[in-house]
């Protein structure tokens, strides 16, 4: 009741008349029993007042009527009068009788009756003001319902039928009716619509409403609950007049129109019979993205990186980007020479790079476009991350000096997962780019299939909404009402650093590409779409009439860009070769030689000296924060390592530790990403350290090595490995001096990202002449914990691998360094704790940078045979791709009946069997620790060395999985063809391992039962 009275206190239905009769007083101030914050808003409204009604003293009338309301005795007749007066309706002036004379008749004639016949109860004036207040909440949240956003008028958003109850026929479901519609009420805190008016008679209310969100804007903004974001939206789509531009303005808009426009149609007449993926039906995205960039140039950002799917993409890079138009059109000749190593990769799928001067704001902003496959929104989360980078090197901890620009298509943004996951990344500390603005070209189809068939939800655009992120649907045939949202949109960014979606919704001209049919599917869509006369046309018209253009000066700027067009479709003619490094969406200036060249084809040591080593060694052990509190078992394993360091020994978790400090020493920046990787999934790493009695005190050991060191940056992921790996793919892009490594929380996930790996790090640099140097972590092991927890797949990374295995190479020095620069990518399996310590450091010493796929151990992580010596890790030690046998074999080669090639964990294995039946001499067992490229070189000198021993090929995989079926071939090669190569391990299997521990114990005893039984082949061809 306390809450009604206040309102009751405020919102005295004012009659239209009454309002124009009145002069402006400033709206009152808030109650003070508003205990929610509310933001503060003036306005001047056409409301008599006496003048007494200000300041404090208005506070005193609010408590006298207060007390009237408890009790109208309470107060003096004369108030009584008047506050019967004011909830009558009358207005101040009127509402109040000067009293009767001392000693007059109190009860006299015509005193104590109200000015207003009718007196309503403070109920029903309450209900009606909150029913106006309810009306506005409705077209705010649903009056997108019935915006017209459609070009084509045929709707497809499915509301469920919902009754949308909005309108002047509808005031009725609020307890209104047709009488009040002339009423004044007073409007909310929560409405912009009054402008300077603070009243407003309901039928102007409900028809501002129309204008403000249900024309050719739908804004989808209530869900968010913050007080203050929901508050600008409101400013920026309510205040009367907001939506207004100059003629200038309106010039430019029309020339972008243009530009893109006829870009289209000139493809289209020259090569008609060309898959080229049209803007045609949304050209107005070329005018929404420049305007996108333009205000964010004007807020101060120099970076934009854009990704973007195969629709629109030439006309992005030509009227957005500004590639140069001959590069465009040169690669529609057939005849045009591939001039790059790789296999080069379509058109509409290349990205590009531009530093150019931005024409509005006159300043510098640098564009990328990052390549990206024909899986469609693959490439979101490799933007964010090369966004993340960009801001990481240069500075920009809040996004505002660089920003991304995502593009979707309808079908795919509302289909693809990972959306869903590279929204989720949003927000995350060591994730969030600070805000993306997200164009969604809505053509109301994907391919073929119709929206209802494709999407639960009423939008496309729905999955934005579980981060808060405002949604503004435009109709794309109204360029000025996109370039508006536009602007918001990126205002928005720059002012909450939040992600916003701006949803196109538009039509698609020709079928999925130019050669498609549409009508076999869509017949009445595609007879609508025939009729629908262009943007271009209906906007130029409507400048026409307006006056703001002449036809005359409309028809000079197409002939304008249409000459533009022809002079570089002329000079196109003269380009004979394809540079596809032309069009290179992330250059890294100085790393190689002008032409793109290596600044060298050899690698120094990756070793240390001790010094280094036992500097290292003394952080990974210790706290380097004062009166820090660790765990009880933390302690102990920090003593551990503090006891080999002291001992000149590391194990698997020091290695990593030596490599990564030593490499943040040289200023090589460091990001290891994924699932539980600060600790380890294995408990064995520990690279954040929590303080026990301090909520949320965290210290990282590796960032108090050296006062001038890289930072380190290790970070647990979401439950997300497309959407994260993608993430550090991007980091990876953005810098070659900087290692990036995503590891798995166990390697058989890692096919959650096969869409990444497949189509992105395996032929990155051949369909896009990008090198990147990113390492996969991926635990691998058969260690009977079941099929899900035991394979990282080896050999589907293996079979992608591009090196021949019937051609031996050329022996030469630079053989070893050669071969990496030849291959797409690094496999490695390494079995001690040095040689992983090197592959890591090789990564970065390398002249070039190539993806390195590493499958890691996880019973080696505390084996007490898998250490390394400080020995194997000193100045002039290098990464060993295979490690031959060094034990006894070598004194008598010729006594050597078996030769056992493994990789791996399977090594200890086989070492401790062999060891047991005390076949030292006989049983020679050497790890190919490279497995791609293949050590031809080394494996040939180790065969050769046991001329008389049968070869053999162990792994603990299944026959069809693992590594046999790239190793076996190879070896052949290696030995020419003259020596069988012998398999050993287990059967071929569809699952990759046995959930059974019993059954996996025998299955490994079997497997080493063959390895050391030297008739088992005998018989065997």
């Amino acid at each position: 009741m306390h809450r009604l009275r206040t309102c009751a206190a405020r919102l005295r239905p004012l009659t239209a008349c009454q309002m124009a009769q009145s002069p402006s007083q400033p709206r009152p101030a808030q109650a003070p029993l508003r205990t929610f914050p509310q933001p503060t808003r003036h306005y001047t409204a056409p409301v008599a007042a006496e003048p007494f009604l200000n300041g404090t003293s208005s506070n005193y009338v609010e408590e006298m009527y207060y007390s009237w309301l408890e009790n109208p005795k309470s107060v003096h007749k004369s108030w009584d009068i008047f506050f019967r007066n004011a909830n009558a309706g009358a207005p101040p002036g009127a509402a109040y009788q000067s009293p009767l004379p001392l000693g007059g008749d109190l009860r006299g004639p015509g005193l104590g009756q109200a000015v207003v016949g009718s007196q309503p109860s403070v109920e029903k004036l309450v209900e009606d003001h909150l029913a106006v207040q309810t009306l506005i909440r409705a077209y705010q949240v649903r009056g997108h319902h019935i915006a017209k956003l459609d070009p084509l008028g045929i709707s497809c958003v499915n509301f469920d039928d919902a009754p949308v109850t909005v309108g002047f026929h509808q005031v009725g479901f609020y307890g209104l009716d047709e009488a009040d519609l002339d009423k004044v009420f007073r409007l909310p805190t929560t409405t912009f619509i009054g402008g300077n008016e603070s009243a407003l008679p309901l039928r102007e209310i409900i028809r501002r409403l129309e204008m403000a969100y249900c024309q050719h804007i739908g804004v989808e903004f209530m869900f968010i609950n913050d007080i203050d974001q929901c508050q600008w939206i409101r400013q920026k789509f309510e205040k009367p007049g907001v939506m207004q531009f100059t003629l200038e303005e309106k010039r430019t808009l029309l020339a972008r129109m243009v530009r893109s426009t006829r870009f289209e149609e000139f493809l289209q007449r020259k090569w008609s019979s060309e898959k080229r993926f049209g803007l045609e039906g949304c050209e107005s995205l070329i005018p929404a993205l420049k305007t996108i960039i333009d205000k964010s140039s004007e807020n101060g950002v120099e970076n934009v990186i854009m990704g973007m799917p195969h629709r629109g993409r030439l006309n992005v890079l030509a009227n957005v980007i500004r590639k140069e138009l001959e590069q465009i059109f040169c690669q529609f000749d057939s005849k045009l020479e591939a001039a790059d190593e790789g296999s080069g990769d379509v058109k509409y799928h290349l990205g590009m790079y531009h530093r150019r001067i931005n024409r509005v704001t006159d300043r510098n902003i640098t564009l990328s476009l990052v390549a990206n496959p024909s899986h469609l929104e693959a490439v979101d989360p490799v933007v964010q991350g090369k966004t993340k980078a960009e801001q990481f090197y240069c500075g920009d901890a809040d996004g505002k000096r660089v920003m991304s620009i995502l593009l979707h298509g309808d079908a795919a943004f509302a289909g693809q997962g990972i959306v869903y996951e590279t929204f989720h990344l949003s927000d995350l500390p060591s994730y969030t780019t600070h805000g993306t603005v997200h164009v969604v070209v809505n053509n109301q189809i994907g391919f073929t299939t119709d929206p209802r068939m494709a999407r639960s939800s009423p939008y496309p655009t729905d999955v934005a909404r579980v981060v808060n992120a405002p949604i503004f649907h435009v109709n794309a045939d109204d360029p000025e009402a996109v370039v508006y949202v536009c602007n918001v949109a990126a205002e928005w960014r720059a002012t909450f650093h939040k992600d916003v979606v701006v949803d196109l919704v538009c039509y698609r001209r020709n079928g999925h590409n130019e050669m498609d049919e549409p009508m076999f599917t869509q017949p009445l869509m595609y007879k609508q779409i025939r009729k629908q006369k262009g943007v271009l046309q209906k906007y130029a018209e409507k400048l026409i009439a307006e006056g703001v253009v002449t036809r005359q000066e409309y028809e000079e700027e197409i002939s304008k860009y249409d000459k533009i067009c022809e002079e570089a479709y002329a000079r196109s003619k003269d380009e004979k070769i394809l540079h596809i490094k032309h069009w290179l969406d992330s250059p890294w200036p100085g790393f190689f030689t002008l032409d793109g060249q290596p600044k060298s084809m050899s690698c120094p040591s990756t070793g240390l000296n001790e010094e280094e080593l036992e500097n290292i060694g003394r952080v990974a052990s210790s706290v380097p924060e004062e009166d820090f509190t660790i765990h009880g078992g933390l302690s102990r394993i920090l003593k551990g390592r503090a006891a080999m360091i002291q001992s000149r020994m590391v194990d698997w978790a020091l290695g990593e530790y030596m490599a990564f400090g030593s490499l943040l020493k040289e200023g090589i920046h460091v990001r290891l990403s994924g699932q539980d990787v600060e600790r380890g999934t294995f408990s064995h790493r520990h690279h954040v350290l929590h303080d026990q009695n301090v909520d949320k005190r965290t210290c990282i050991p590796m960032n108090h090595l050296s006062s001038n060191q890289a930072p380190y940056t290790v970070c647990n992921s979401s439950l997300s490995e497309y959407g994260v790996l993608g993430f550090e793919l991007g980091f990876a892009m953005a810098s070659p001096n900087a290692l990036v490594l995503w590891e798995a929380q166990f390697g058989d996930f890692h096919n959650m990202a096969q869409c990444i790996i497949d189509q992105f790090i395996c032929p990155g640099q051949a369909k896009w002449v990008r090198q990147n140097g990113i390492v996969l972590l991926l635990p691998h092991g058969m260690e009977g914990m079941g099929p899900e927890h035991s394979s990282a797949r080896p050999e589907r990374f293996l079979q992608m691998c591009n090196d021949d295995p019937d051609v031996f190479p050329k022996i030469t020095e630079d053989l070893p360094v050669r071969q990496l620069y030849d291959c797409n990518w690094i496999v490695v399996n390494c079995s001690t704790p040095a040689n992983y310590f090197h592959v890591l450091r090789r990564q970065i010493l390398l002249p070039f940078r190539k993806p390195l796929i590493i499958f890691t151990p996880k019973s080696l992580l505390r084996h007490p045979e898998a250490k390394s010596s400080f020995d194997e890790m000193l100045p002039g030690t290098h990464f060993q791709r295979m490690i031959p046998d060094d034990g006894s074999t070598c004194k008598n080669p010729g006594a050597v009946k078996r030769l056992i090639f493994c990789t791996g964990k399977v090594y200890y294995e086989l070492v401790k069997e062999r060891r047991s039946r005390g076949m030292e001499d006989t049983v020679a067992i050497s790890r190919i620790e490279q497995l791609s490229p293949f050590p031809f070189d080394l494996v040939k000198a180790e065969t050769d060395k046991f001329p008389q021993a049968e070869i053999a090929w162990c792994q603990e995989e299944h026959k069809n999985q693992g590594y046999y079926d790239y190793v076996k071939p190879r070896l052949r090669t290696t030995t020419d063809q003259a020596r069988p190569i012998w398999y050993v391990g287990r059967d071929p299997a569809a699952a990759p391992a046995t959930g059974n521990k019993k059954a996996h114990l025998v299955e490994l005893q079997r497997l080493l039962d063959t390895a050391f039984k030297l008739d088992a082949f005998k018989g065997h061809s």
